[in-house]
């Protein structure tokens, strides 16, 4: 029976070789528009050259899905790991069998509603991000807001005719985090609070601003762009 190290290592090398492009697509960074080898990520510009990575503002870099997820995330080595493996199932799977497979173009996936990590959700919202109980109360009764069974805050993105697109996810555990929920179309929609009698509308990075500007500021439309992107297609 094989013992936590060598699971770990078995992981490790079933997930090093993912696409550092899918990577910073499911944690929120966004490609730069001008230069295809940049994206924005919440620690700031990084260049991508196949599984290489630098982060010029911080004078460091890397190789590889583990050590850009351990960059983006603050995760140590085992958290990326399984970050990782529970992220990109199928690639995971896949490799394990001896064969390779793309992810840049996975087809949309939410994840999964629980309603037993609600609280803890409720709990980070309103004790760390000082959201009044009223506003989180008001998301997770319209379905724009759930928790998933990592205790995620899911906040939906919706397109046209309300259709849901995406959706941005945000860690509320001892592990800090955000990312997208895999294959989300950004760039068709995106998550939204907004009053009856809203005078202006707000463009915020991410969901978490949005509510949180909309928290102080209510006679308003505050939309999310899910990343560094001032000219999202749906805009």
């Amino acid at each position: 029976m094989p013992n936590i190290f060598e699971e770990i290592r078995d992981k490790a090398n079933s997930v090093r070789d993912i696409e550092l492009a899918a990577v910073l697509d499911r944690t929120g960074s966004s490609q730069d528009g001008f230069d295809k080898a940049k994206w924005h990520t919440p620690r700031g510009v990084i260049s991508v050259t196949r599984q290489k990575f630098m982060n010029w503002r911080q004078g460091t870099g890397g190789g590889g899905a583990i050590d850009l997820v351990m960059h983006l995330t603050g995760y140590d080595f085992k958290a990326a790991v399984f970050w990782l493996s529970d992220s990109f199932p199928d690639y995971a799977i896949h490799r394990h069998l001896g064969r390779t497979r793309s992810i840049s173009k996975q087809g949309f996936s939410l994840p999964g509603r629980d309603d037993s990590r609600l609280q803890q959700v409720r709990n980070y919202l309103r004790d760390d991000r000082c959201i009044p109980t009223r506003l989180i109360d008001s998301l997770v009764r319209s379905g724009k807001l759930y928790a998933d069974k990592r205790a995620n805050a899911v906040f939906l993105l919706l397109g046209k005719e309300k259709r849901v697109v995406g959706a941005e996810l945000r860690g509320t555990t001892h592990s800090k985090w955000h990312g997208m929920a895999p294959g989300s179309r950004k760039d068709l929609g995106c998550f939204y609070v907004k009053s009856s009698n809203a005078k202006k509308a707000v463009l915020c990075e991410s969901a978490i601003d949005a509510v949180s500007y909309f928290a102080l500021e209510p006679n308003c439309m505050a939309l999310s762009t899910a990343g560094a992107n001032s000219n999202p297609a749906w805009l």
